[in-house]
């Protein structure tokens, strides 16, 4: 039997023998970091001389990791599976363990949550916007509660904004000018201004149709094939509006004596003309019916505008014409109007004014003139009057002039 002298020393023997893992994880830590090149060499060195044992060993190397990883994901599969059946089982605890986290981390939950704002502000505010629009009556309503409960706060902001003398002054003065418009409209017999004022839902709505309008890859070429289109059935039109007119009438007449229901001219002579017009075109594919409607429209209004311009203008000519075929009558016939209204005890016109009048009704019943309005014939008239005057102060000047000439020419013997 051995002595307690005898069991000390084998336990120093065996410390001495089998040092611990931890030295030997040292002094293994340390050859590596002295030797590394020397290690490296010895494994290519091996390598090259057992490569066929090398590519085994890496195979199996390998295998276990894949092996490894594949138990490891079914081990976190397995746990998300607990997990979620648990809390599909146990919701109230779910929900429980939940609030009471967030009340034990509340300072995390506010950090948490203004980093992941900070990181996706437009996110935020894009999802939050979202669901104000998504039900605007509740929004408002939401609106009108906080209001009625946060009264103190709400006049403190208003205080807060307008402590701003620029900006206190725009509102007075914007106060003063909607109640200065309401005493004239009042006055004036007119109902009150009505504005709408849009919202942030209707303005963010209105903008989203904006950018989906100009966004589009294909505006550019819908505003091309609609502008062509407009200034090729303005110009249809301005060429064969009174022929196509007389088609479209006789057709109406037509109908009318088969005992149809009569169609406005105008609709037989427009749909007419946009038919010939798009088969001319070579692309209409992107107009729509309302492309179509708005051309047809402003077609009609720019037609119109250009046959009364000319009818104008034809009506001015014509006056003009007439009054320097027949100056000397107007003459006679001017002063005689003029001695008329004295004795009426009427002012005296201006000769030109009586003369432009005169001609105008002489001439009214010539020219074409269903276009033009009472206040076109006045404004004619004027315009005539003015063109008389200039003639009559510049043609005293050209025969001064061609009497200098001729005086200088005898003169000079030219």
């Amino acid at each position: 039997m051995n002595g307690p002298s005898e069991e000390g020393a084998a336990a120093q023997k065996s410390l001495v023998e089998h040092p611990s893992l931890d030295d030997a994880a040292e002094k293994r830590r340390q050859y590596v970091a002295a030797n590394r090149d020397r290690i490296r060499e010895m494994n290519r060195l091996w390598r090259s001389e057992h490569l066929d044992r090398a590519r085994e060993l890496n195979r199996d190397s390998m295998r276990r990791a894949a092996a490894r990883r594949h138990r490891e994901a079914e081990v976190r599969a397995r746990g998300r599976e607990r997990a979620e059946r648990w809390r599909v089982e146990h919701p109230e605890r779910r929900r429980e363990s939940q609030q009471r986290w967030v009340e034990e981390n509340r300072e995390k939950v506010r950090e948490y949550y203004n980093r992941y704002y900070e990181a996706h502000r437009d996110e935020v505010n894009a999802r939050a916007a979202a669901r104000r629009d998504a039900d605007p009556e509740r929004t408002k309503q939401i609106t009108r509660q906080w209001a009625e409960r946060n009264k103190e706060r709400r006049a403190e902001l208003q205080r807060n904004r307008r402590s701003d003398p620029k900006i206190y002054q725009s509102e007075l003065e914007a106060n003063a000018a909607a109640r200065r418009l309401k005493r004239s409209l009042s006055r004036a017999g007119l109902p009150p201004k009505r504005i709408h004022v849009a919202t942030a839902a209707e303005r963010r709505a209105n903008e989203r149709e904006a950018d989906a309008y100009f966004n589009d890859p294909s505006r550019l070429e819908h505003v091309r094939q609609f502008t062509v289109f407009a200034e090729s059935l303005t110009q249809h039109m301005l060429k064969n509006g009174p022929r196509m007119r007389e088609f479209a009438e006789a057709y109406v007449e037509t109908r009318a004596r088969m005992g149809l229901p009569p169609i406005p001219v105008e609709n037989i002579v427009y749909a007419r003309a946009v038919e010939i017009v798009a088969e001319r075109m070579r692309r209409v594919d992107l107009l729509t019916g309302r492309d179509v409607a708005a051309t047809v429209r402003s077609t009609k209004a720019e037609v119109r505008r250009i046959e009364r311009q000319q009818q104008f203008d034809g009506l001015v000519k014509t006056v003009v014409v007439q009054v320097h075929r027949n100056s000397a009558r107007y003459g006679v016939d001017a002063e005689m109007e003029n001695q008329a209204r004295a004795h009426q005890g009427k002012p005296r016109a201006p000769i030109d004014s009586l003369v432009a009048m005169l001609a105008m009704q002489e001439v009214l019943g010539e020219v074409p003139t269903s276009l033009l309005t009472i206040e076109d014939a006045r404004s004619a008239a004027r315009i005539v009057g003015l063109r008389i005057s200039m003639s009559r102060t510049t043609r005293p000047n050209l025969v001064d002039n061609l009497v200098h000439r001729r005086i200088f020419r005898e003169l000079t013997g030219g």
